[in-house]
């Protein structure tokens, strides 16, 4: 007999089974058989090998449910992860990529009758954020991953660090300022008074006016020529004193210049740097990648380095987040990636596990056989 035409309901339901996406009702998890219709999940229902697979779950209902639920929960947290991360999602686009795949546990079999239970289900033992919509459920998954959890400690630390430094600084240039204020002394400071007239009959004659600014402009004139060598003494007095003396304001500026002219070249959110080995920490690309060294062979818009896998010898674009430094042995060179020393080569002396950093000698530039201690993520081994 010829081939079904590609439009015959044949060839359509043919494709459908092969498919394996069919209506839910005529699934029977316990014999993990689709049925195409009624009629055949009543002759499956009825059949010997049906028979015996109940026999078992009458035993033990609970059992069966409990596992059947627990692969289901697991297979859909595993899909929420890996696809969609921690963005915020409808829960049934999750569903019906989950349902897309052949093999998958159907929810009839499960403890939730309906997507929405399950959905709140995982809100209240706190798998995920939910929260219900005019549109629908919507879900958002917590990463308890205990990597994810120490580099966000870790982070959370340096923040501190960071907001403790400036508060000491703070505190010391209020300090310098109140010691200023206090250097001053009690200079007596003018009082100025308001311009009164002791009785409103008298009038301002400008006969008065012009005699006065008369006699003092004669007096002025005549005190001027003995005065003129005095001023210019005095003068470059009160400049000598000034340079000698700084007042506390200047002394602050002159502080914060230095700690920046200290602090150059300031700290990068880049750290991407040719020929240093790194290991990859996503998970999304399969267990193949995961926690596997890479040597960078390229950077790309500083955030974005193509790595050629150690073991395989792939080449894979990979983002900064998706990537971490290598620590080597005491005795190995390293490249310093950030920091005051960047893009300094240098010695690993000993690791302090402690404080998260490393004793590293500097092997290049000016500064060459300085002992430094660097953070862990400030740098990596060398190719």
């Amino acid at each position: 007999m010829g081939k079904a035409d590609f439009l015959s309901p044949k060839a359509i339901s043919n494709r459908i089974k092969a498919k394996g996406l069919q209506k839910l009702r005529w699934y029977c998890q316990m014999c993990q058989k689709q049925c195409r219709d009624e009629n055949g999940f009543k002759c499956h229902c009825m059949s010997e090998s049906h028979q015996r697979q109940l026999l078992l779950a009458s035993e033990n209902p609970t059992k069966f449910m409990d596992y059947f639920s627990d692969e289901f929960k697991s297979d859909f947290l595993e899909l929420l992860r890996r696809r969609f991360g921690t963005k915020r999602v409808h829960n049934n686009i999750v569903y019906n990529e989950y349902i897309s795949h052949r093999e998958h546990i159907h929810m009839n079999s499960t403890q939730w009758e309906t997507l929405t239970d399950f959905t709140k289900w995982l809100g209240r033992e706190g798998f995920c954020k939910v929260d219900e919509t005019p549109k629908g459920w919507y879900i958002q998954y917590i990463d308890r991953d205990p990597e994810t959890i120490r580099r966000q400690e870790e982070q959370a630390r340096k923040k501190k660090q960071e907001l403790d430094d400036e508060e000491r600084s703070a505190r010391m240039i209020e300090e310098q300022v109140r010691k200023g204020r206090e250097g001053k002394g009690t200079d007596e400071t003018p009082v100025y008074t308001e311009l009164k007239r002791e009785s409103e009959e008298e009038k301002v004659l400008l006969s008065s006016f012009s005699s006065v600014l008369g006699a003092s402009a004669l007096k002025a004139a005549s005190s001027s020529s003995s005065t003129s060598v005095k001023r210019k003494d005095s003068s470059s007095d009160s400049r000598g004193g000034e340079k000698k003396k700084k007042s506390a304001l200047e002394e602050i500026i002159e502080m914060e210049k230095k700690k920046q002219q200290q602090q150059q070249p300031v700290r990068t959110d880049d750290w991407l740097q040719p020929n240093i080995i790194v290991k990859v920490i996503t998970k999304r690309l399969g267990e193949k990648y995961h926690k596997k060294k890479a040597v960078i062979m390229e950077v790309r818009d500083k955030y974005t380095a193509v790595v050629k896998m150690i073991d395989s010898g792939d080449k894979l674009k990979l983002d900064q987040n998706h990537l971490e430094t290598v620590i080597p042995a005491p005795g190995k060179r390293v490249l310093i990636l950030n920091g005051p020393y960047r893009d300094m080569e240098a010695l690993l002396e000993g690791i302090d596990e402690k404080h998260f950093s490393a004793a590293l000698t500097l092997d290049s530039g000016p500064q060459k056989g300085k002992r430094v201690d660097i953070a862990y993520e400030d740098f990596s081994k060398l190719a």
